[in-house]
């Protein structure tokens, strides 16, 4: 496993065809949702790269 910027436009329509034909789940990835109020510290410790801080979506609703 490598790390570093994705290709994303070299990616992007096959991986979205994958998810909605439901034979990718991406969202195993995303280790936090956080509303809007810890984003601060969500991107603090993202940033510190935080032991179990892999991916992290906010939750403007939370």
């Amino acid at each position: 496993m490598g790390t570093g910027e994705a290709p994303v436009k070299r990616y992007n329509r096959e991986l979205r065809d994958l998810i909605t034909a439901g034979r990718a789940n991406p969202s195993w990835i995303v280790s936090h949702r956080v509303g809007l109020d810890e984003a601060p510290e969500a991107y603090a410790n993202f940033d510190k790269r935080d032991n179990g801080w892999t991916k992290v979506t906010l939750d403007p609703a939370a």
